[in-house]
């Protein structure tokens, strides 16, 4: 990815926990690097294909003035975050505010803190198999484009796919989504969960029937072993309800365990060979 520096940019502003800092403020010092695609504007020579570092410098002072932090760690976070969502163009932001007249009684050169913050490719599955389906994955459609913090960039179709497990319940609904998020996978998690239970989702059944069920697939080549979270989707190399809606968007997405892309493992997991769990069916199974 290009870069667009941009080295000790002055702002006057009032950020710090103490009452003098408050008051009476202080100057800052800002270096951030912008990571972007330059390829268009170097051939072009054109202002408007690239970014724009003095819109960005202005942004940037605006934003530190206009607000206040106790902790210039609050400043980088939020500042690298105003920054992409402003700028589009910006794939990706790395900033350190500079704090040299921090209020420290021994003798030193400068205090900084540096955030790296950048827009990351996900792909999620969303399935329902409770009241009007199709406008429950619509809804968490629409709760994603809310979000200013993730782009929806992709929707597959939606299958109907039959339930797995001994719960007597409808069929389902299914599909996959290609985002892109400023969140971590789990601040993700999180975001999902929060959809799920405004849809009404409840856990009291394994298996059971659910207004609204959504799943991180991917979250750009990262693998994450966490307890409540393994990405890529431990199940979704077994799951044609997963695969066939996340090749129609993405078929040459590559599992970073298996090394495989989501054609190549849909290919594999004929109709007709045995899932773990349910001992093979022409239909595809939902857990």
């Amino acid at each position: 990815m290009d870069k667009i520096n941009i080295e000790q940019l002055e702002v006057f502003a009032y950020h710090g926990c103490k009452e003098e800092e408050k008051q009476n403020g202080q100057n800052f010092y800002v270096d951030a690097t912008l990571f972007c695609d330059i390829t268009e504007a170097g051939s072009t020579d054109e202002l408007d294909d690239t970014v724009n570092y003095s819109k960005v410098c202005k942004f940037i002072n605006k934003f530190m003035t206009e607000n206040r932090f106790d902790l210039i760690e609050a400043v980088a976070e939020q500042t690298a975050m105003g920054i992409l969502h402003e700028f589009p163009k910006i794939r990706g932001v790395e900033i350190t505010i500079n704090k040299p007249n921090a209020p420290i009684k021994l003798p030193f050169g400068n205090v900084s803190v540096t955030a790296k913050r950048e827009w990351t490719k996900a792909y999620l599955s969303i399935g329902s198999n409770m009241g009007d389906k199709e406008a429950n994955l619509n809804q968490a459609i629409d709760s994603l484009y809310d979000d200013e913090n993730c782009r929806v960039l992709a929707m597959s179709k939606f299958i109907e796919t039959e339930p797995y497990g001994p719960v007597e319940q409808d069929n389902f609904l299914n599909g996959c989504l290609e985002i892109e998020t400023l969140y971590t996978p789990q601040e993700l998690l999180s975001s999902v969960n929060e959809i799920e239970d405004e849809a009404g989702r409840t856990r009291e059944v394994h298996w059971g029937p659910r207004t609204l069920d959504i799943d991180i697939i991917f979250f750009g080549d990262e693998i994450v072993k966490e307890q409540n979270l393994m990405i890529p989707h431990i199940e979704m190399h077994k799951r044609l309800f997963v695969l066939e809606p996340l090749v129609e968007i993405a078929p040459y997405a590559i599992h970073p365990v298996f090394n495989k892309s989501v054609m190549e493992m849909k290919n594999e997991l004929k109709p007709n060979s045995a899932c773990e769990g349910c001992g093979g069916c022409p239909v595809t199974k939902e857990e």
